[in-house]
């Protein structure tokens, strides 16, 4: 799936789309596992806070609006298991990386119907760190994404200028992280459509965003993250804990030996909200 043109194009742009990845079978089987897990697992609130609301959202639909998510499918779904860990994937995802490839983490995110939630411009980076940008995002799409229900958007090549300062505090206290509305605008973007079982691949530090699903009908993407293994993650979601190789072997590194085979308690709880 990736050749030496698609490759070009990620590192110029910081994303690449990718169609056809899964297969209507394996879709099938994806969407019936997360009927289950809607129903047993996911949460609905009011997703990201923060100044940027009232910048994208009137007041009326500022209060309505919802996400749904769930971190980590494939802990709760042998189909998500089998499709993070696709071998097809991965193997692309390894001549981007030109690496072997780590799973880091997966996230649902729903825009529920009329009053979806959007986003506000924002890397990903600023939710969980890691020492470079060998880091790579995936959108697994659910359902075909079009403006009217609020698709995924990028300023290209915006990965060549680092990590950017986010808002992450107001007076009123802390807000999700995001960048200043008025310098980063939505408007500024190209939107990048995809149909169901396609992914979008991008960088860690590629700034995007996505405007609010005014459809009918829900819109439905699971994030996936996937790292060289020799980046290291310094905070932020999932941070310490080994994830699942599915492109090479894992390297030794400065590693002392083997990962504990003791029990590790739980950690703190935290936010489940996460960005897209």
């Amino acid at each position: 799936m990736i050749g030496p043109a698609e490759l070009e194009k990620y590192n110029e742009l910081g994303y690449l789309h990718i169609p056809g990845v899964f297969t209507d079978a394996e879709m099938d089987a994806m969407d019936a596992d997360l009927a289950v897990l809607l129903t047993a697992w996911a949460q609905t609130d009011m997703g990201w806070n923060g100044p940027w609301r009232k910048a994208y959202m009137d007041s009326e639909t500022e209060k309505q609006s919802k996400l749904t998510h769930l971190h980590d499918l494939h802990l709760y779904s042998a189909a998500w298991c089998r499709a993070v860990t696709s071998r097809k994937l991965g193997a692309a995802l390894g001549i981007l990386l030109n690496a072997s490839v780590e799973l880091h983490h997966t996230t649902l995110h729903i825009k529920p119907p009329s009053t979806g939630h959007p986003f506000p411009m924002h890397q990903d980076y600023p939710f969980y760190p890691h020492t470079d940008e060998r880091y790579i995002d995936v959108l697994v799409h659910l359902d075909d994404t079009c403006h009217e229900n609020g698709e995924i958007r990028f300023l290209p090549g915006s990965h060549k200028a680092g990590y950017l300062p986010h808002i992450t505090e107001t007076e009123a206290g802390e807000c999700s992280p995001h960048l200043p509305t008025h310098t980063y605008r939505l408007e500024d973007t190209i939107a990048v459509p995809a149909k169901r079982g396609d992914v979008v691949c991008f960088n860690i530090l590629t700034v995007h965003g996505s405007y609010i699903n005014s459809t009918d009908q829900p819109r439905r993407l699971v994030r996936c993250g996937y790292r060289d293994p020799d980046n290291v993650q310094t905070s932020g979601q999932s941070c310490g804990r080994p994830g699942l190789m599915v492109h090479g072997t894992r390297p030794r590194g400065n590693a002392p030996g083997p990962f504990s085979t003791e029990i590790i308690p739980p950690p703190a709880a935290v936010s489940d909200v996460e960005q897209e």
